[in-house]
This record gives structure tokens, C-alpha cells and sequence, in this order.
């Protein structure tokens, strides 16, 4: 397959956006010539390929004994701890799997506090006595890895000098083959902790509120007389993500360094025609996108959905629901997926929360729910949702959850990133609230008056006036985009969660607050069934206590309106507007001390999370504002100088011809101006960035977001001008214009 030639950089200077733009359009010239007979070549059925690179439960059951299978699945079922007797014939039977399939080598996979994935690989290769090589893989060495986790962010549970951290296999997350044209490499999702037994990790503390949750929702079915042993959470992230033609992020610093520009003018068009979402998919992004989903089924992830989203140069894709821990690391894995394929096809894919200005940013929306070992979903309000008590009992309680711990839920999102998002007119606003929709609002508002529900909004059927049409049913309400946590039919969509994170932060801190929620209305119901009262009694006098004291936190109406501030405020609710407000969140005592009840985290595992997310807020915006200094000093005030030697050039020649120039003597005095303008923000940027950094971090993090920031925004305000004006076979950089349209 042709390979595009990647564009060529003269000197110190990239080249300018006009040559760049044309190797660009060489380039997809060419891939429209390659895609066709790439495309031609036929392959598996896509039910074929699932999960054929997965050491999953079929595969499981073919090779393991049948002891040994029943042992592995009852501890994946039941939250069991797995026998070492039986690790080795189980690391066996992995080893002889990923060997057929070419593997050379195993890693441990595990996702540290950076918020990416982190991998160490080790041969399976052993020398044996007479000069020849034999594979070889043990109990042992599936279980437990030991990399050096000193150079892992810690926020401060361990020094420097103290290196010792363990891997620890996760049976409940399905080891896959990593497959390259050089070879295949075999993953094996993995917590992470230190010699002290803290976690320095996301899988660990994810693991541990999925086992409390389960704990407390399991005492209130068993009330309700069902015999489930087991809860789990369950998710589906949806990805938003940008795509870039590799020319044009070659050619863009900030694009390669922080993920989004830092300068850039908006374009005449942007995405105010509204043509983009779910329009025609361009052929060479989706073939990007087929390639990518091939690959993702043959490593067990369940993706579903694909589209484009609002944005220009904006895509999503979708996963079908699962257990939440095995959902977060295919999230991961699709992640990479994406990151690594786009390449292929010429691409670069941009998965920061904002990485273009004026246009829509990338969230990644949380799907959540939760249901028992018996297929129930516990959130799933049946066809009368008035008489399901149940499911009442957990919808008021995850309502209690976000009411009570709405600080701790915006903790969860906040970086540098997202701040570009939350509150703007693309995303839902910084305060946490609950759109319920009007059903399930009036069934509480029912509760809070009479005591009990007596009937269930129908949204009747609807009639689209053509007869050829079917009559469609319709809901009893319509979804709320504005909404930061919406219960969207049998589950809740948390929608503030931003494209590069990992979800794993957000679903710990929902697990945590609805099993604190959970343990409450648990013992609410045994304490009054104690006292001699039915069950429906019981529940009944929850409930309205419920919607009382928490109601508060529903909101049905425009998120991004000026009266919902207004409202917000005097509702009582949280508004931290930027991360630095709410990153305190997480120390606040009661937070500390329900993390401590349940076992999620203790305080230094706790304090630890709340250091890293303050470092990596300073260290985001050191970066960017750097890049900001470079990109002004290096390459726009060059070009910026060059335009005016030109026009000054132009004048003089004018006049020395004995005409006037008048306009464009205008023009030169504008640029000067315009240019000394920049030359004077990016040495104020500049000085302000010799801020000393040591001692408190969150300090340095407010002097970031209150000096730092809106010099940056300064700076990039007169950049854009002068991108504006600067002819575009001198300007340095890619424009909107073109990264943006040019697929």
C-alpha cells in the first residue's frame, strides 16, 4: 500500500501553509487511488472475527480442564480469588494459545495516574541446556509483575528512590493479542500497586467501589425478595474524536505537543450549516474507521456505532454496554486503536477536549448502569414505572448520589482540557444536576405529594402524516443535550466526561456515591421493616423523604441558559467554573471519610489522586504557554516581518514611482501595529511564566488560571489576527480552513 510522503520541514520553519496544504491534497489523491483495492480484499464475516484474538470464555472452555474452567469462571462471577494451585495450568494454557497465534512476547498491561496505558515486554523465550530456546510461562508470571514504578506519578506516597511496584493480574478482563506486521505480542490487563499495597492505578480503586457497590445493592434486592449475589456496574463510553490529514499535524506544533492549536483563526465556515453531523462519512475515514472496528472485534470490543459528529472533522464511535471494568479497558484499547491506525491512512487523530477553537469539542459521554448476575438491569423502568418500586428505590437513590456528592462527580472530569469545554454552548455546564425527563418527574412528583405514584406518562403514538410511514410510539418526554447526567431510558448518561480521559476516575466516583446512597436506603428499609412496617410501606415513606430532601438536583430545562445560573444558585448547587475550583472536592472530610468506609481509597490514596490532578493541570498549561512563546517567536513574528518588509517594500516602490500609496501605507501601519502588539504579549506571557513553580501546587495552579491563562488567550487573540491579514504563502501553519475541510 502507498504511503503518502510526509511534508518536508526547511531549516527552523515548517513550510508555509499553501505548500503544505498541497502535499496534503497530493496525498489524498493518492489514498483515493489505494483505498479501492484495499477496500476490495475480502475477509471474515465480522461475527467470525469477534474475539478472535481474545483469551475469552469459549476459548477458555476448549482449553483449560474442566476443573480448572469452573474454578477460573466462578471466580470471574463471583469476585473470588483464584487458587494459585490452578495458575499454572492456566498461564499454560495462555502461553500455548498466544504462541499458535505468533506471539513472542506477554506484557503486563496496566493503566497508571498518567491516564494512559503503560506496558513492559518480556520473551517467552527461555535458553535451554543444549543451545536451543523453549517457551515458557508460569502461574507465577501471570499472576505478579514487578516494573519500576518510580518514574509513575505517585502524588507523593512514595519517593523518588523508592522504585518497587507489582502487577497483578486481573482474571475478570480478558487477556487479547496485540498484533503488528512485526509480530504479536500478548496483553494481560493488570492492576498496579506499590510494595506499600497503595494503588497507584485506576483499575485498582475501580475494582474496589464495583465490589462495595455490589455489597449494598445486593441487601436491598434480597429485600425486595430476589436471590442475586451479585451487582455490577455497567457502561458504554461513547468516543468523540477529531481526524487531521498527518500533513497538516506535521506541520503544527501545538498539534504534536499539546493536542490542540493553540493559535488559529476561525474560518469563514465553520460548523454553523449544520452539514457535517451524521452526514456522508468521507471514503478515506471510513475506510479509517472499518479498519479500526475489524481490528477492535478481534479483540473482543463490542464497538456498534459510528458517525460524524457536529463539528467539521469530527467523528464518534460507539460500544454496545458492559461490565464496567472490562468496558474501561476496552476504552482504553480503543483509545490506542485509534491513535495507531489513523496513521495508515494518512491521518493523525486528535482526541483533546478542545482541540479547534469555534467549534465543538470531543466529550466522551458515560453510559452507566447497573444489573445483577441474573441479566436484570437494575435502572430499567419496566412498562410501568410507577408500580416498579424496585426500580424506583434505585433511581431515588442514584439521585441522592449525585445530589449529595455533585462536587466530587465534577472532581472527577476536571483537567486543563475540559475547561475549554464545560459551561460553553457544545457541552453541559460545570454544575451537576439530573434531567430525569417528564415521566419519571412526575411518577417523584406523585411521591412527594401523595406519598405514592398512581399512574405513568405515555407518550402515545405518533402520526407523521404520511401514510406509507408507520405510526411510531413515542416517548414520554425528550432528551435534554444540556443535561450533565441524564437518565436516558435505562440508564444514566454522564455527559461531562471529556474525550481524553479515562472513564475509570468517573465511574469509581459514581459507584462510590451511590453505594454510600445505596447503604443508606438499605438501611432505611431494614430499619422500618424491623419496626413492624410491609415493605410497601417502607418504601413509600423512603421515597418521598428521598424526593424532598434531594429534588433539588432535577433539572429538565436549558442547561446553557443565563436563569439556570441563576436557579443553580439559588437551589444551593455547586458551580465550580474551572478545574482549580473543584479539584479541593476530593479533600473535603466527609469525601475523605466515605472513600475510607467503603474501601475504595484511603486518605493518601485519596490525597495522592488529588496531587497528580493539580501537577497534570500545571503541567498542561506550562507546556502549552511554552508553545505559545515558540510558536510566536519562531515562526509567526518571522512571518509577521517578513509581510511588512514586503508592504514597506510595495510603498516604497509606489512612491518612488511617483504614485500614491496610501492604502497600503494603512495596511503597513496596521500590521506594525498589529505585530509589535504580539511581540509585546509573548514577552508578557513570557515573564510571567518565570513564576517560581516550587511549593503548593494548588496555588500554582490558581496563579496559572488567573495569569497565565488569560495572557495565553491575549496572545492568541492577536496571533489570529495576524493569520488574518499575513498572506498565505508566508504564513507558517495549516489553517482551519484547510484542517478542518481537507479529508
Amino acid at each position: 500500500m502507498h504511503i503518502p510522503p510526509i511534508a518536508l520541514v526547511k531549516g527552523n520553519h515548517p513550510m508555509s501553509s499553501a505548500a503544505t496544504t498541497d502535499e496534503a491534497i497530493r496525498g489524498i489523491a493518492n489514498w483515493g487511488m489505494s483505498l479501492g483495492s484495499r477496500n476490495a480484499q475480502t475477509s471474515r464475516k465480522a461475527s467470525e472475527e469477534f474475539g478472535s484474538l481474545t483469551f475469552n470464555e469459549e476459548v477458555q472452555r476448549a482449553r483449560l480442564p474442566r476443573d480448572v474452567y469452573r474454578a477460573l469462571r466462578r471466580a470471574v462471577a463471583h469476585g473470588e480469588s483464584i487458587d494459585p494451585a490452578i495458575a499454572d495450568i492456566i498461564a499454560s494454557a495462555l502461553k500455548d494459545w498466544a504462541v499458535e497465534h505468533g506471539a513472542t512476547h506477554y506484557t503486563h498491561w496496566f493503566q497508571p495516574l498518567t491516564g494512559i496505558t503503560a506496558e513492559k515486554h518480556d520473551s517467552f523465550l527461555s535458553p535451554s541446556a543444549d543451545g536451543r530456546a523453549v517457551a515458557e510461562f508460569s502461574g507465577k508470571e501471570l499472576v505478579k509483575g514487578e516494573p519500576d514504578a518510580s518514574s509513575f506519578p505517585s502524588g507523593g506516597m512514595r519517593s523518588t528512590f523508592e522504585a518497587r511496584g507489582y502487577t497483578a493480574w486481573d482474571p475478570t478482563s480478558p487477556p487479547w493479542l496485540l498484533t503488528t506486521s512485526h509480530g504479536t505480542t500478548l496483553v494481560i490487563p493488570t492492576a498496579f500497586v506499590s510494595w506499600t499495597g497503595d494503588a497507584l492505578d485506576k483499575k485498582t480503586p475501580l475494582l474496589r467501589s464495583m465490589e462495595s457497590l455490589s455489597k449494598q445493592a445486593v441487601r436491598i434486592l434480597r429485600l425486595f425478595g430476589s436471590k442475586a449475589q451479585r451487582v455490577s456496574t455497567t457502561c458504554g463510553p461513547e468516543q468523540e474524536y477529531f481526524l487531521v490529514d498527518r500533513q497538516f499535524y506535521f506541520n503544527r506544533p501545538d498539534l504534536i505537543n499539546a493536542g490542540r492549536t493553540l493559535f488559529g483563526a476561525r474560518p469563514p465556515k465553520g460548523q454553523e450549516m449544520e452539514d457535517h453531523y451524521f452526514g456522508a462519512i468521507p471514503e478515506r475515514v471510513l475506510a479509517f474507521m472499518m479498519e479500526v472496528e475489524r481490528e477492535l472485534y478481534r479483540i473482543g470490543v463490542p464497538v456498534k456505532t459510528r458517525h460524524n459528529e457536529v463539528a467539521p472533522g469530527q467523528f464518534e464511535l460507539a460500544p454496545i454496554f458492559e461490565n464496567a471494568n472490562v468496558a474501561t479497558d476496552h476504552q482504553m484499547m480503543t483509545m490506542e486503536m485509534l491513535r495507531r491506525m489513523a496513521p495508515k491512512y494518512g491521518l493523525a487523530c486528535l482526541m483533546h477536549e478542545k482541540p479547534f477553537a469555534g467549534v465543538n469539542g470531543s466529550g466522551k459521554h458515560l453510559n452507566w448502569s447497573m444489573s445483577d448476575e441474573l441479566g436484570n438491569n437494575l435502572l430499567n423502568p419496566g412498562e410501568t414505572p410507577h408500580e416498579n418500586i424496585q426500580f424506583l428505590v434505585f433511581c431515588a437513590a442514584v439521585m441522592r448520589a449525585v445530589n449529595k456528592f455533585q462536587g466530587l462527580l465534577r472532581f472527577s472530569i476536571a483537567s486543563a482540557g475540559n475547561d475549554h469545554r464545560l459551561g460553553a454552548n457544545e457541552a453541559p455546564p460545570a454544575i451537576i444536576s439530573i434531567f430525569l425527563g417528564d415521566m419519571l418527574t412526575d411518577i417523584f412528583q406523585q411521591i412527594e405529594k401523595a406519598g405514592s405514584a398512581k399512574t405513568t406518562k405515555s407518550g402515545g403514538i405518533l402520526d407523521i402524516g404520511v401514510s406509507v410511514l408507520p405510526k411510531l410510539p413515542r416517548d414520554a418526554g425528550d432528551r435534554n443535550r444540556t443535561s450533565p447526567f441524564a437518565f436516558t431510558g435505562n440508564k444514566f448518561e454522564f455527559r461531562a466526561v471529556s474525550s481524553n480521559q479515562s472513564i475509570a476516575l468517573p465511574n469509581v466516583v459514581l459507584n462510590l456515591a451511590v453505594t454510600e446512597s445505596l447503604d443508606y436506603c438499605a438501611t432505611e428499609l431494614e430499619k422500618s421493616l424491623k419496626e413492624g412496617k410491609k415493605l410497601q410501606a417502607a418504601v413509600k415513606l423512603l421515597l418521598v423523604k428521598l424526593v424532598k430532601e434531594n429534588k433539588r438536583i432535577i433539572f429538565n430545562g436549558n442547561g446553557y441558559s443565563d436563569d439556570w445560573q441563576k436557579e443553580a444558585a439559588k437551589r444551593g448547587l455547586l458551580n465550580h467554573r474551572t478545574s482549580v475550583d473543584a479539584y479541593a472536592e476530593a479533600l473535603k472530610p466527609e469525601v475523605i471519610k466515605t472513600f475510607e468506609k467503603y474501601g475504595v481509597l484511603n486518605e493518601r490514596e485519596l490525597h495522592a489522586r488529588y496531587e497528580v490532578a493539580v501537577e497534570q493541570y500545571n503541567k498542561s498549561l506550562n507546556v502549552e504557554a511554552q508553545l505559545m512563546v515558540l510558536m510566536a517567536n519562531r515562526y509567526i513574528l518571522p512571518a509577521a516581518y517578513r509581510y511588512q518588509t514586503d508592504l514597506a517594500q510595495s510603498v516604497a516602490a509606489v512612491k518612488t514611482a511617483g504614485a500614491s500609496a496610501k492604502e497600503t501605507r494603512r495596511a503597513l501601519d496596521d500590521l506594525c501595529l498589529l505585530t509589535d502588539e504580539a511581540k509585546v504579549r509573548v514577552d508578557q506571557l513570557q515573564k510571567l511564566l518565570e513564576h517560581e513553580g516550587n511549593g503548593n501546587a494548588e496555588k500554582h495552579a490558581k496563579y496559572f488560571r488567573d495569569k497565565v491563562v488569560p495572557a495565553m488567550e491575549a496572545l492568541r487573540e492577536t496571533g489570529d489576527s495576524l493569520e488574518c491579514i499575513v498572506p498565505h504563502d508566508v504564513w507558517p501553519f495549516p489553517t482551519y480552513r484547510e484542517m478542518l475541510f481537507i479529508k
